[in-house]
């Protein structure tokens, strides 16, 4: 028996306007998002690890600055690959984007769930209407990391 395809919802201008919840479950055995709580968790247990013999360890050894500046270019390369239109490689790039955005929540002492109850608290705000109700931020001063 063939298996029957669903086509995914898309994001209509109702559901983009957050008028309409958009629930997309994974197909079948196929990963989710708990693999970022499993990472998280994996890179909290290399938080006092010996940095020689763990990357995550080495990262946050190094501190802030250095793992923020990870992040940022991790970042720029995952931008470039989606420009450049090439899927695979922006899937590899995400995945490194995912990866330190977490080891930078370890670092910064934050727990997966606060990030989720925000995102769960935004989910019924529109995003023009959040964003309009956040304060006004001053400009940071950012200096250039060696």
């Amino acid at each position: 028996m063939a298996k029957k395809v669903t086509k995914p919802v898309g994001l209509t201008p109702q559901r983009r306007a957050g008028a309409l919840p958009v629930a997309v479950p994974p197909p079948g055995n196929a990963p989710d998002a708990r693999v970022l709580d499993r990472l998280w968790a994996t890179v909290m247990s290399r938080k006092d690890a010996d940095p020689s013999v763990s990357h995550s360890a080495r990262l946050l050894s190094r501190g802030t600055a250095k793992i923020a500046q990870k992040f940022g270019e991790e970042a720029v390369e995952c931008l470039i690959e989606a420009v450049g239109g090439h899927r695979t490689a922006l899937v590899g790039e995400s995945a490194d984007v995912l990866y330190h955005l977490l080891v930078m929540w370890v670092d910064a002492g934050l727990r997966p769930e606060q990030i989720w109850a925000e995102l769960a608290r935004r989910e019924a705000i529109s995003g023009i209407a959040e964003k309009a109700a956040r304060p006004a931020r001053a400009a940071l001063a950012t200096t250039k990391i060696p």
